[in-house]
């Protein structure tokens, strides 16, 4: 994953001094020129629409960049080229952490063109329009008097402790008249486990899963809770596999 983050940024160097007619649109400090009139078109558009707007976010931006330069090096365009990481790993190799992730790319004469060729396209629309991401990030790279364009969208997964974690499951459980018992490392370890509880527990139900909405209760386990026969509760979170750059958290609820 190192080395093919390092290949990128000498690919980037080695492209900026080698063609001198490729031009970024920006810097890292955010969007600005092409960048910035693509960014403002899409929650223009969402907000019309009652849509929350999409912030920027950098390591997006970084992964749109990277790409974006070697379109316009290749003078094609798509979503993977030979060779390249696909977008889930150029994603995260940037650094971001995320749920749900989408892309569009597009060459055209300017960043108005592109984006209007985008709203008329069915799944680019899409993705600009999805209610479910709430992040973005734009490069715009010119070569030859044709802009090369990326954006890449994503739902960003809060980075949380594993003690926010609890605390925050605790809390939905607490709201339903549960009262929450303090035994975390023991019930981090049981989360940990693929079957079974750590050793010295017996709670009456073992619940154990992966969400990336931890500000929800999956149904099964509202299911249960509905039935009235736990009083009380345990909470334990442990940490879920993020080599993917997909996040998720990890959490264990024992009732007894």
């Amino acid at each position: 994953m190192r080395t093919a983050a390092r290949f990128a940024i000498i690919l980037l160097a080695g492209l900026t001094a080698l063609s001198p007619s490729v031009q970024a649109q920006s810097g890292p400090i955010g969007p600005q020129g092409s960048e910035r009139v693509l960014f403002d078109a899409a929650n223009r558009e969402r907000a019309a629409r009652r849509l929350p707007v999409l912030r920027w976010d950098a390591a997006l931006a970084r992964a749109a960049r990277d790409h974006a330069f070697l379109m316009a090096r290749m003078g094609a365009i798509s979503h993977q080229f030979p060779g390249e990481p696909g977008l889930t790993s150029r994603l995260s190799q940037a650094g971001a952490r995320f749920t749900l992730i989408a892309e569009n790319v597009g060459d055209g004469e300017s960043a108005q063109d592109l984006h209007e060729a985008w709203m008329k396209s069915p799944p680019h629309r899409s993705n600009l329009l999805d209610s479910k991401v709430d992040a973005i990030g734009i490069a715009a790279v010119e070569r030859n008097g044709l802009l090369y364009a990326v954006e890449d969208f994503a739902h960003l997964a809060a980075t949380l402790s594993l003690e926010e974690q609890e605390r925050q499951v605790g809390a939905l459980l607490a709201a339903r008249g549960l009262r929450l018992l303090d035994t975390t490392g023991d019930v981090r370890r049981t989360c940990a486990l693929d079957r079974g509880t750590a050793p010295g527990q017996r709670p009456k139900y073992l619940f154990r899963y992966l969400t990336a909405e931890i500000r929800e209760l999956p149904d099964q386990l509202l299911a249960e809770l509905r039935t009235g026969r736990y009083q009380s509760a345990a909470v334990g979170a442990c940490d879920a596999a993020k080599d993917s750059g997909f996040s998720g958290y990890r959490i264990a609820v024992l009732l007894y």
